[in-house]
């Protein structure tokens, strides 16, 4: 496959993948935002700072209200990460590789924009409300991943789509946790409140794992919802499971066997996934919640990196190892 088709197919996987988990991320925050005491107010800066983008959206905006958090993340077309920026960056490389996805998938692709853009005409009515958008941007988005395992060749195209659906599924998730930290109680006392239950479970329903949660662990705990949004093996949106279909997917287009390595890309995703697949939870909430979510970012775009350079860069520099972490 040339580099250019490889680029397009990983990027428009990653990027409606990234729409529509921005989407869970304003959806889970709006729930908190529902459940939260009167005294507490809306908090709506949170949600910018997960997003890694704080910074950038007090360039554009004096205050972190929910008309400006919401414009900025759902439709701002100066902001590359909005979902109005997602979606018509993963139609354009869409557009490109028509030849190369089914006909079906360009078609939804192409809906899910234009649903965007009519949303985007009337921004006033999703700031009220977002519930209703993040619902169609989510649906969109089981569509999608339907008729990807649907009608989909298990060919290098297949394979460059997963690899990257799975990446950024990855890290989004790491930062749905990170919701949970930016919202922290005022009180040491709250924690395990009936308050803090209530938003642990916004989280599992943002990352629709709620049910599957309740089959396996029972009543809510903060330490199995961590584990299970973290380390579970066969939830589709725990980041562990996200991480090993990555590296599965990228050893199908390279043939090389699994357990081995012979590209940068295959080294440092699989040293990552060796390393998730040791943890247990009690070090991870030992270490830091949020420390150790923040080191997975890092680690996850030196992975995207690594990608880039073995898969799509021109480039004839040599492919040297990552720095240590």
């Amino acid at each position: 496959m040339l580099s250019r088709v490889a680029d397009a197919v990983y990027w428009m996987s990653r990027y409606l993948e990234r729409a529509v988990n921005l989407a869970r991320l304003v959806d889970v925050n709006w729930l908190l935002t529902l459940d939260m005491p009167e005294n507490f107010g809306e908090q709506w800066e949170p949600l910018v700072a997960t997003t890694g983008d704080r910074a950038l959206f007090f360039e554009r905006f004096k205050r972190a209200d929910r008309e400006n958090v919401l414009r900025f993340l759902l439709f701002d077309t100066e902001y590359t990460n909005s979902i109005r920026s997602c979606l018509r960056m993963a139609r354009e490389n869409a557009r490109t590789i028509r030849e190369m996805i089914p006909t079906e998938m360009w078609e939804e692709v192409n809906i899910f924009y234009h649903m965007v853009e009519r949303a985007a005409d009337r921004p006033e009515t999703v700031v009220v409300n977002p519930f209703s958008f993040c619902n169609e941007v989510k649906r969109r988005g089981f569509i999608l991943g339907g008729v990807s395992a649907a009608a989909m060749t298990r060919d290098e195209t297949f394979y460059f789509t997963h690899l990257g659906n799975m990446l950024e599924r990855a890290d989004k998730t790491s930062r749905l946790l990170d919701v949970k930290y930016f919202h922290l109680l005022p009180k040491a006392e709250d924690i395990n409140s009936t308050l803090d239950h209530i938003q642990w479970s916004a989280l599992l329903k943002a990352a629709s794992g709620f049910q599957a949660y309740r089959h396996r662990f029972g009543p809510i705990s903060p330490g199995s919802v961590v584990e299970f949004l973290l380390l579970d093996h066969d939830f589709p949106r725990a980041v562990l499971h996200c991480l090993t279909v990555s590296r599965n997917s990228l050893h199908q287009i390279t043939g090389t066997p699994i357990g081995h390595f012979s590209n940068l890309a295959e080294k440092v995703l699989g040293q990552l996934v060796g390393e998730m697949s040791f943890h247990s939870v009690e070090e991870i909430i030992g270490r830091g919640l949020h420390e150790f979510t923040d080191n997975l970012q890092t680690r996850m775009n030196q992975v995207d990196e690594a990608v880039s350079r073995t898969f799509f860069s021109v480039s004839d520099e040599p492919l040297d190892s990552p720095g240590e972490q």
